[in-house]
């Protein structure tokens, strides 16, 4: 039948690969400790290391697995200050300001949104002038910003939650 997918075969709607119970179980543990060896993740799966080895690297070649990274303690790494930033920008702007949040090393992480605000980022300082520095300076310099708000982070969890990768 045309267009559908036959068994182990994608359709072209499909956006993901559908992981079966194996697979779900290494994201699950590789979730919890991305340093497992692959004999440690074939015992705790009772699975062969080949099978193991086979399923990992298809999980990363289909970026299930987007990679491997350290989570640090900001803090600990310097950067004591954590924020939400929310931007309100100019509709036609999101390109530039989407490229220019790029090559700013303080934001770890943005997103662009629907509804009261256009763009939220978690950001990581060392200290508040590093703060007003970001916001005023480097935000407000971007064409198309028209607006920021500040939500100081006081205490999160999971506590070591800053990529390392």
């Amino acid at each position: 039948m045309a267009g559908s997918a036959g068994p182990g075969r994608r359709s072209a709607r499909q956006l993901a690969p559908a992981l079966d119970d194996i697979d779900q179980r290494i994201v699950a543990e590789l979730s919890q400790d991305g340093r497992l060896s692959i004999r440690t993740l074939a015992e705790r799966l009772n699975i062969s290391r080949a099978n193991a080895y086979s399923r990992l690297d298809r999980l990363v070649r289909d970026k299930i697995i987007r990679g491997f990274s350290a989570r640090l303690d900001p803090a600990k790494v310097g950067l004591s200050i954590s924020a939400y930033l929310t931007l309100t920008v100019e509709q036609n702007s999101w390109r530039e300001v989407r490229d220019r949040l790029r090559r700013l090393p303080a934001i770890h992480h943005f997103a662009f949104t629907g509804g009261e605000f256009d763009v939220i980022a978690l950001v990581r300082v060392p200290d508040q002038t590093s703060l007003r520095h970001l916001v005023f300076d480097e935000l407000h310099s971007i064409p198309g910003v028209r607006s920021t708000h500040t939500l100081l982070i006081f205490d999160e969890w999971p506590d070591d939650v800053l990529s390392g990768g």
